[in-house]
């Protein structure tokens, strides 16, 4: 369900984030965002925080608010991804990355995951499919582990 963000103003939900995003992030990594970097503010504050993110390569799936985002130095901008990652024992699995959910996503038979942002925290997780949005994980970024054991727990509470 979703929470009011606990922030006092503006400032600090931004200061938090990025502060959040460089702990978790280091400077090697490859960052996928599901949408909705920036919103109602200028294109040189958006930049000023894009450049103080972490992460060797960042990456954006364009979400509804991404009218700015999209003018930022991404190493790419797409609607949606399929993306190929070290799965449970090493072996390569496949996740399905978009800014909106979806109920059906291409390979999901062959045991594709399926990554979301834009609810909020509000629609229930699958075994197979997940909001990664920040919201969902402490207001930072995720990794392929922490998702997994998201996945897991959806598993286990019985979601479909």
């Amino acid at each position: 369900m979703q929470n009011p963000r606990p922030f006092a103003s503006i400032v600090e939900h931004d200061e938090t984030l990025i502060a959040n995003w460089n702990t978790a992030v280091r400077p090697e990594d490859t960052v996928w965002h599901l949408g909705d970097f920036c919103y109602r503010c200028s294109e040189e504050y958006a930049r000023s925080v894009f450049g103080r993110l972490k992460g060797r390569h960042r990456f954006l799936v364009r979400g509804n608010h991404d009218r700015i985002s999209v003018r930022l130095p991404w190493d790419g901008i797409v609607d949606v991804a399929r993306v190929v990652v070290s799965g449970p024992d090493g072996v390569a699995q496949g996740a399905w990355l978009s800014h909106y959910a979806h109920r059906v996503w291409p390979r999901m038979h062959r045991g594709d995951l399926h990554l979301y942002g834009h609810s909020h925290g509000t629609l229930p997780g699958t075994e197979a499919s997940t909001d990664v949005g920040v919201d969902c994980f402490g207001f930072r970024p995720v990794t392929v582990d922490e998702i997994r054991t998201r996945l897991a727990e959806n598993a286990r509470e019985g979601m479909p």
